[in-house]
């Protein structure tokens, strides 16, 4: 019976740490996704002084905008486009004998169709400054776009900086690249796949400068890649429990569950990415949807951070209201809807950044503003804190008798704002919960038994000899009363002013205040009857005027006191200064408590 209750309590200890894990796993997703908004934040915010620095120097627009690495990649990609290859030339670090010549063009077209095979970044991955990506290990005026393969061999496509008669940069595809290019190979002539299984017509009519058999077979691409997605993340999930025994359990399972729709997204993006640069499909097409994938991994992972943040919190929600915790519940609702609001808020700017919208701005009002709210609602962000800290710490629970800050009485709710207190009046106390927080509070509740402490005042007409019969009498009574613990001491300690002063040091067994009544009463009691035997009495913290009548201490009951412990130092059995242990056990558990005679003793 023991084994099992011990093995019961280590399971609700292991399920109570396990949802302090998931409640602190919880908070620390959401305050690292509001740290990153604000380290976001600060660093635009420190954007705008750091280009005024490297852009004081203003440069006339180049008319074909390849004043930056992203406007060279588009420019080029837009005039291949129009099939305006002369244009596209110029895109283009040309040795001097080509420049403006049928070869320039054919190294247009030919580098075109070495793209529709390699691989360019998104647009928002490639540098818009004049000076380029300062860490990409390259040099001052180069830069990395994608990389390419010819005959089995992968190299970088490159960038590189010149500059024009007014001294601003120009970025042109860099001669290293341009030498990798083969003109007369068959890569520019080399049929497609798309190319090979698509009707004529298809190919011969154009949407955007690109057969229209391209765009068609990018959609069907996207669809061909969600679905393989989707079958091997099912097969997955099938077998996963299969060979691992702990996905099955509820909370493993539930995580699993999370993983899948992002993972599927991120499967179907790596497919959709493969199959469409191995099927030939244009650059053209396959630029202009390169973002759109960038999106669509950025969506998974915030959708992956969105579920796991709704499971782990239902999860421990819950538990709470199975341990009765209606506030711990309140708060984690406010946590959670925090960092649902968050993930909205960081995936927004990283979407709209990546199409190109300017951030800046809106990040520094978002700045600006949260500041703002942060002074205004300062008490109730305080408050907040510490009654997250309360639900953390668990310093007080709803019920607890606790002391805080003076207010004595048992608590009644831990809200979002603050805690209330029923005091013995019958009144009810609210206190801040950031103030509450910051006292000390003495919790009556975890208490595991009462201190039993209390001191005697005899009379100072009590002789050495009535002293050592109290020791031992009321000794003998706490070693061997049931609902006394062990070790319990009872001491002269000296002269009071106006008593001989016995202090007694015990703790009761009971976890309940009225039950510990009940046990210092009787204690109280059998004291009485010892004291009363002993033939003194108790002092009083008075003066006392003897009259006639008063007969004093009563020298027939002195004198058996002094017979008794006379008798016992004759037989060696003064148990002072300490009980030995054979007595102690002679004693132990022999007074019958509760007394025979009351309501509440057994039958």
């Amino acid at each position: 019976m023991t084994e099992t209750k011990n093995q019961t309590i280590t399971r609700l200890k292991l399920k109570t740490s396990f949802s302090k894990l998931l409640l602190h796993t919880g908070l620390f997703i959401g305050l690292l996704l509001m740290v990153q908004l604000e380290s976001l934040a600060q660093t635009e915010l420190l954007k705008p002084d750091t280009a005024a620095k490297e852009e004081a120097v203003v440069y006339p627009p180049d008319s074909l905008g390849r004043r930056n690495p992203r406007g060279t990649v588009e420019g080029f990609i837009k005039a291949a486009a129009r099939a305006e290859y002369k244009i596209a030339a110029s895109y283009l670090n040309l040795d001097t004998k080509l420049k403006d010549t049928p070869d320039s063009v054919r190294v247009a077209k030919a580098l075109q169709a070495l793209l529709d095979k390699g691989n360019i970044y998104p647009y928002s991955w490639i540098s818009d400054n004049g000076a380029g990506q300062p860490d990409d290990n390259l040099g001052p005026n180069q830069d990395r776009i994608g990389a390419a393969t010819v005959n089995g061999e992968s190299f970088d496509l490159i960038l590189e900086s010149i500059t024009d008669t007014a001294g601003g940069p120009i970025w042109l595809f860099s001669s290293q690249t341009i030498q990798r290019v083969p003109i007369d190979t068959a890569v520019v002539q080399n049929t497609t796949i798309v190319e090979q299984v698509s009707p004529g017509f298809l190919e011969e009519t154009e949407w955007g400068g690109v057969p229209v058999a391209h765009w068609l077979a990018m959609v069907l691409i996207v669809i061909i890649s969600y679905i393989v997605a989707g079958l091997i993340i099912k097969f997955l999930v099938y077998i996963i429990p299969l060979v691992w025994h702990k996905a099955r359990t509820e909370a493993t399972s539930g995580i699993i569950q999370s993983f899948v729709l992002p993972i599927r997204l991120y499967l179907a993006v790596w497919l959709f990415v493969v199959a469409s640069r191995a099927s030939g499909i244009s650059i053209i097409v396959r630029q202009r949807l390169n973002d759109v994938t960038l999106i669509v991994g950025v969506v998974a992972f915030l959708l992956l951070l969105w579920q796991l943040l709704d499971f782990i919190t239902r999860l421990v929600e819950k538990r709470m209201l199975h341990h009765g915790n209606q506030s711990g519940v309140s708060a984690l609702l406010f946590l959670r809807r925090a960092a649902k609001v968050a993930l909205v808020i960081f995936g927004s700017i990283i979407i709209l950044d990546t199409f190109g919208w300017d951030v800046t701005t809106w990040l520094t009002a978002l700045g600006i503003g949260g500041i703002a709210i942060a002074l205004g609602t300062q008490k109730t962000v305080e408050n907040f804190v510490g009654s997250v800290t309360l639900i953390a710490d668990h310093p007080v629970r709803v019920g607890d008798f606790c002391l805080a800050g003076g207010v004595l009485g048992t608590v009644e709710q831990i809200g979002m704002r603050t805690t209330k207190i029923r005091t013995l009046g019958r009144t009810v106390v609210s206190i801040p919960n950031g103030e509450l927080s910051s006292l000390k509070i003495e919790n009556f509740a975890p208490r595991d038994k009462f201190l039993f402490n209390p001191t005697l005042g005899l009379r100072y007409e009590t002789t050495p000899e009535q002293l050592r019969y109290l020791l031992v009498e009321l000794r003998a009574i706490l070693f061997a009363h049931p609902k006394i613990d062990s070790g319990p001491r009872i001491r002269f300690t000296g002269f009071a002013p106006d008593a001989l002063k016995l202090e007694v040091w015990s703790y009761i067994k009971t976890i309940s205040n009225d039950e510990f009544l009940e046990v210092q009463e009787d204690l109280y009691l059998r004291f009485m009857e010892v004291v009363a035997a002993s033939g003194t009495g108790f002092a009083f913290p008075s003066q006392t005027i003897y009259f006639a009548k008063d007969s004093g201490v009563s020298e027939e009951k002195t004198k058996d006191a002094e017979a008794k412990v006379q008798a016992w130092r004759e037989a060696g059995d003064l148990q002072i200064p300490n009980f030995s242990p054979e007595k102690i056990m002679e004693l132990k558990d022999t007074i019958k408590y509760p007394t025979e005679g009351t309501s509440m003793a057994p039958n």
